[in-house]
């Protein structure tokens, strides 16, 4: 059971495979890429980026660790002082892997590993900061256009009486028409009163029902 042992083993023993790995992680950070078989070339990622982690910590402990690794000096030197302007904006992935196809001979699947290029990783610190700033941009228009669900109510309720307001006349008169009642009341007043008067005048000349039953009387024992 291979509990916690990780790596491939390829079909060798355990020192030919770790001086096999150091000899090819040193070619790697020296020259900056190797042509190798798909496995190899996925093994050997592994190496390249632990080794490139203790460049970027640069302390005297992670130097020693790193000359445990590769077999020159000078390659452990100079990844120390390339690291932080190399490797600095990016936290992982610090190698690529290119397939190139069979290999003529018995079809093996060909590989070729590189680090990854100062200008690249300028430009994925930049796509990052473009990233961060575009969302908080697009977050900002959002919260711009799109109000609070309370704030959306209070701004309809104000539109609401605003629109009541102007369907509705206003209760309140203007003084014209204030004026206008005033003054137009004696005026039905005086278009009244003859009326009443003539009333009552027809009233005074038609003769009451007492005096119309003794008139009645009267006539009846005269002519008896």
């Amino acid at each position: 059971m291979r509990h916690r042992k990780a790596g491939l083993k390829l079909n060798r023993t355990p020192s030919h495979r770790n001086a096999m790995f150091r000899n090819m992680v040193t070619s790697l950070l020296k020259h900056e890429r190797i042509r190798t078989t798909g496995a190899k070339a996925k093994e050997i990622r592994r190496w390249a980026d632990h080794l490139i982690t203790l460049a970027k910590r640069g302390d005297l402990h992670a130097r020693r660790q790193a000359l445990a690794i590769v077999r020159e000096k000078e390659v452990v030197h100079k990844l120390f002082e390339q690291a932080d302007e190399r490797f600095g904006a990016v936290s992982g992935g610090y190698t690529r892997v290119i397939k190139l196809g069979k290999r003529p001979g018995d079809a093996a699947p060909m590989s070729l590993v590189e680090l990854i290029a100062l200008q690249d990783t300028k430009k994925k610190k930049a796509k990052k900061k473009k990233t961060k700033t575009e969302g908080r941009q697009k977050k900002k228009a959002v919260d711009k256009k799109a109000p609070a669900a309370g704030e959306a109510v209070k701004i309809d309720k104000k539109e609401k009486t605003s629109a009541k307001t102007k369907d509705e006349p206003s209760k309140v008169k203007p003084e014209s028409a204030v004026g206008d009642t005033i003054e137009d009341k004696p005026e039905k007043k005086a278009k009244s009163a003859p009326k009443k008067q003539a009333a009552t005048a027809d009233k005074k000349d038609t003769p009451d029902s007492t005096t119309k039953k003794t008139e009645a009387k009267k006539t009846v024992e005269d002519e008896k």
